[in-house]
């Protein structure tokens, strides 16, 4: 079993470097959609809503992997050069301080809007609501790991 891991392994990494942003779009929509059909078993979902799990998986396959790629990138290019813990800590401040917010709030735009099928007005309140202890969380979450 451990071969075929390793295997699969080796195949995925040569797929990333031969064709990065396909391979990252890729795997962002398939855990993204493997995070939603996890998310409905826990909130009790009896039966797994499968328009809902795709349209998450588009959003990671045409957003999140993307947007993922080309920040870090920019952000290579920004930290050109420079490695280790530090290095790596600055482009975790950054990406918090910046893409953090930013992709919470498309996230919550776009699951109101295309996931639910909500009206734009209900999609904004609930965001004005929201929003800020989605953010709070989500910092929460990446502290946490420090």
């Amino acid at each position: 079993m451990s071969e075929v891991v390793a295997m699969a392994g080796q195949a995925y990494m040569r797929q990333l470097q031969a064709h990065p942003l396909r391979t990252k779009a890729i795997t962002s929509g398939v855990l993204a959609g493997c995070s939603d059909a996890v998310a409905q078993k826990i909130s009790g979902v009896p039966k797994l809503q499968l328009r809902r799990l795709l349209l998450i998986a588009l959003y990671g396959f045409a957003y999140a992997g993307p947007f993922g790629h080309f920040l870090h990138k920019l952000m290579d290019k920004f930290f050109k050069g420079k490695k280790g813990k530090e290095t790596t800590a600055k482009k975790v401040l950054v990406e918090q301080l910046t893409a953090s917010p930013w992709n919470n709030m498309m996230f919550m735009m776009y699951f109101g809007l295309v996931v639910e099928g909500r009206p734009f007005g209900q999609v904004k309140n609930k965001v004005k609501k929201d929003y800020a202890s989605v953010q709070l969380t989500a910092w929460r979450v990446c502290c946490s790991r420090f």
